[in-house]
């Protein structure tokens, strides 16, 4: 096996894990509480998406990769942890404004984690050397889709 299915093969196998964990221990908890108290959790899963910015770092992955697509991925998921922390705060100290910028967040961080999986398709990242930043994608990513659909699911549960 290759590394290009060993990194689809990974990828799969962590989506699955985080939804059955998602779905048998992680939700059932969350719908037990507060829409803030249940946002927060979800969104300190999404705070550590600086790691992008590993992407930018001499030497850390293959210097063939395009660099439009390092920077707009890296800059991409730090724009994201900075909102969803921004987020957090709001939440935390009852901002009226705090569903508001986890919506913002939401969106923006779910529209760029749709452009990174394009670069990733259009690239056919996986056939490059990716070195620690492989497991950002194969372990961090799943995370951070399964908080965010998680996220959406609580935002518009909580507008009906």
């Amino acid at each position: 096996m290759g590394s290009p299915q060993i990194f689809w093969l990974q990828l799969l196998l962590s989506c699955v894990v985080c939804a059955v964990a998602g779905a048998w221990w992680v939700w059932p908890s969350l719908t037990k509480l507060p829409r803030n108290s249940a946002l927060i959790p979800l969104l300190f899963v999404q705070v550590f998406r600086y790691l992008g910015m590993t992407l930018l770092v001499p030497g850390m992955v293959d210097p063939k990769l395009p660099r439009e697509l390092l920077f707009s991925t890296a800059y991409g998921d730090l724009l994201a942890a900075a909102l969803a922390l921004s987020a957090i705060i709001a939440l935390r100290t009852s901002v009226r404004a705090g569903v508001v910028l986890a919506w913002v967040f939401s969106i923006w961080g779910f529209a760029d984690l749709l452009n990174a999986l394009r670069s990733v398709l259009q690239v056919n990242l996986p056939s490059y050397s990716l070195g620690p930043v492989w497991f950002i994608y194969t372990f961090y990513a799943p995370l951070v889709i399964a908080s965010h659909l998680m996220i959406f699911g609580i935002l518009v549960k909580s507008k009906s």
